[in-house]
């Protein structure tokens, strides 16, 4: 099994497999519209803007499994995140992380990442996920951990 099997919808309802990112290093992300993390798409749209040459990728997730905080709609979503962050990168429909719904992405990336004491579990809003070009997860990094915080290990698995 390896991240490239599996595709989504993006956020304009258009299915997009993940092997056609094969090559780039990825970092996936639950995001949410209303938290008080979601000032981190200013930082990760900063990564993305500054890497997206060199081969990064950021796919971002929508999740409004956690307490409610993403609650529009798709549309709703791409607005927001376009208003007033200028999103450029990926954004996808919004998916469950967990449970028995949880979208495919979420439960491999969990299972070849778990969280502490071997969670599998994401425990809120922005929880990272770094893939390197040959498409294995080398980490996860936490909602406090801001995406700025990471940059070194991006520019590691770009060759920089």
């Amino acid at each position: 099994m390896e991240i490239y099997q599996f595709s989504a919808k993006l956020i304009n309802g258009e299915d997009k497999k993940i092997s056609d990112y094969k090559g780039k290093v990825l970092l996936i992300v639950n995001t949410a519209s209303k938290c008080g993390f979601t000032k981190q798409f200013s930082q990760l749209q900063d990564l993305y803007q500054k890497y997206e040459k060199e081969g990064l990728v950021i796919l971002g997730f929508p999740c409004n499994q956690f307490r409610n905080q993403d609650p529009g709609s798709n549309q709703e979503i791409a607005e927001f995140c376009s208003l007033n962050y200028n999103v450029s990168f990926p954004m996808f429909e919004k998916v469950d992380v967990n449970g028995e719904h949880a979208h495919p992405i979420f439960q491999y990336l969990t299972s070849q990442a778990p969280g502490m004491l071997g969670t599998k579990k994401i425990k809120w809003n922005f929880t990272k996920f770094l893939i390197d070009r040959q498409g294995k997860v080398v980490s996860r990094f936490g909602s406090a951990t801001e995406p700025e915080k990471i940059e070194n290990d991006i520019k590691r698995l770009l060759n920089y």
